[in-house]
């Protein structure tokens, strides 16, 4: 009690600073208990340049007084640069402040950018446009996935535990995939934040968001659809409201804003009253399945690099291809494969898989050197050295391939020595053979028939149609179960011919995807909603009607 003052001499800042621990309490003095329940300290952060400072003077001032550290765990951070990736400095004109983001962003969508863009100790750059697509990449995608799920729930009168306990629902094997994997990622952030790793723990939820949102959600949208509230589709609701509740309650601590808007929305107000009040999540053994989480993994894999293939030949994922070709990484990837086969062909929309065995190549690869990094290293051998790589062909050039990829050197023998190429000084082309469009990574390789045929051709145009009506429907302003009559009125006999094909073989199917009682070819009728879309090279008016 009374006025303290700070001692007047100080013999150096820094061991003053180290000091701290004991100064704080007026150790040895007093508050003898308070002090050695208390040191170590569990946790300390700063900044980088405070690693021969202050946390180098700390254990110093420990290690004499007592010969033990001052503290268990630290976190060293980097600096935090402007866009461009520039120290931020008045001069320069390059502050922003947290303020200004805040205010324009949300306080947990700074938090989360400065979680996950890079760990800790790396220095990273810092911007409004950073900071918003991290709001975009992983709290719009979390908020559109829980938009989803209530929007449906409602619609079917849908409430945690109806119809049973989850474990009594008939499950599919994707439910249990994201049961799986979201046990395994309260195991994987438990772990991380206990050894105090927040950067793996945020990207493991953010990663999870991502495969909920784009995978479980996408995959199942017909079991949300269809109109029979049946244990199927209960399973459906209980699987994707158990994943939405954990990762608040996973979240919470990194943003406790949105955690605490998602755990509120959820609970009705039926569970503790605030998401940093209810119990941290447990993980349940009887629920992980690694085989099915591994088997996914590989159905991913291929599924994203058939996206790629797919882009790189300015092919619609809604355009069907007659076959796939795939390599999978390992045998037992390959069984993933074949277990999820179905998956995989309706995912990438082609009729039929066919596997490659390991070892087996379609791409065919060329090396060219990286001169700016091998002229001065091997000078006068250059020439050589291009020949000798420009020679590389077969398996040869297969293995010097793989060995880039898995980022280890290539062995190349020169003028009667062998030269050790690193990565970085290579230059790879990969190129596929004619028909196909071709992706590869990590050892997993896809090759998709680009080969049209007619049928193949008019399968496209339906399902454009559909995407198109889907859109008009939207656009009216209608119901997800509204029912429609539906017109189509080509603008040329061209167009006319191209519709008159695509509807002799996919009516119905545009009539069921549209949830169209009625489908005719002609003007819309008085007070229909109209749209002009394009149909191969044309425009078709699309008319719907509410019945």
């Amino acid at each position: 009690h009374g006025t303290m003052r700070r001692i007047p001499d100080v013999a150096d800042c820094w061991y003053d600073s180290g000091s701290m621990p004991v100064a704080q309490w007026h150790y040895p003095f007093e508050n003898k208990e308070v002090f050695e329940a208390a040191h170590p300290a569990d946790y300390i952060c700063e900044a980088v340049d405070q690693t021969r400072g202050w946390f180098y003077t700390l254990h110093a001032v420990s290690t004499l007084l007592f010969d033990r550290p001052a503290f268990n765990n630290v976190i060293c951070l980097g600096h935090i640069l402007d866009e461009q990736g520039q120290k931020m400095s008045k001069s320069k004109g390059n502050i922003i402040t947290p303020a200004e983001v805040i205010g324009q962003y949300g306080v947990d969508a700074l938090r989360w950018y400065l979680f996950t863009a890079a760990p800790p100790g790396n220095p990273r750059r810092f911007s409004g446009a950073l900071v918003n697509e991290s709001l975009r990449k992983f709290m719009l995608t979390l908020w559109n996935t829980y938009s989803f799920f209530v929007t449906y729930a409602n619609l079917d009168g849908w409430v945690p535990g109806a119809g049973g306990a989850d474990r009594d629902l008939p499950l599919q094997p994707i439910d249990r995939w994201a049961l799986a994997r979201l046990n395994g990622l309260v195991r994987d952030v438990t772990a991380s934040l206990e050894a105090y790793e927040v950067y793996p723990a945020a990207r493991a939820i953010e990663t999870f968001v991502d495969e909920l949102s784009n995978w479980y959600v996408r995959r199942n949208r017909r079991r949300f659809w269809k109109s029979e509230a049946d244990a199927d589709k209960r399973a459906a609701y209980q699987t994707l409201y158990t994943c939405l509740l954990t990762v608040a309650k996973l979240m919470a601590p990194f943003a406790p804003y949105l955690a605490e808007e998602l755990y509120g929305n959820l609970t009705g107000g039926k569970e503790a009253e605030s998401v940093h009040l209810a119990a941290w999540p447990l993980v349940d053994a009887a629920l992980l399945d690694d085989q099915l989480v591994a088997d996914t993994e590989a159905l991913l894999a291929a599924v994203s690099l058939g996206r790629a293939a797919r882009k790189n030949a300015n092919l619609k994922v809604r355009q069907p291809l007659s076959e796939l070709w795939v390599r999978a990484s390992t045998p037992t990837a390959t069984e993933g494969l074949r277990r999820f086969e179905a998956d995989l062909r309706d995912e990438l929309n082609v009729k039929a898989v066919r596997y490659l065995e390991a070892g087996s190549e379609i791409v065919e690869y060329r090396f060219k050197p990286n001169l700016r990094l091998v002229g001065k290293k091997y000078g006068k051998q250059v020439p050589a050295l291009t020949a000798a790589l420009k020679a590389l062909v077969g398996e040869e050039a297969r293995a010097a391939a793989h060995a880039v990829e898995a980022g280890q050197p290539v062995a190349l023998a020169l003028d009667g020595q062998t030269l050790e190429l690193l990565p970085e000084e290579l230059l790879v082309e990969s190129s596929a053979p004619e028909g196909y469009a071709v992706a590869d990574a990590e050892g997993v390789l896809v090759a998709l028939n680009t080969t049209l045929t007619s049928e193949l051709r008019l399968e496209g145009t339906a399902r454009d149609l559909v995407r198109s009506v889907q859109d008009a429907r939207k656009q009216a302003g209608l119901a997800i179960s509204d029912r429609i009559a539906l017109t189509l009125a080509p603008a040329n006999p061209a167009t006319g011919e191209l519709l008159a094909q695509t509807l002799a073989d996919w009516a119905d199917y545009l009539r069921g995807e549209t949830l169209a009682d009625s489908l005719a070819v002609g003007a819309a009728p008085e007070g229909a909603h109209v749209e002009m879309v394009e149909l191969g090279e044309g425009t078709v008016t699309v008319g719907i009607a509410r019945v």
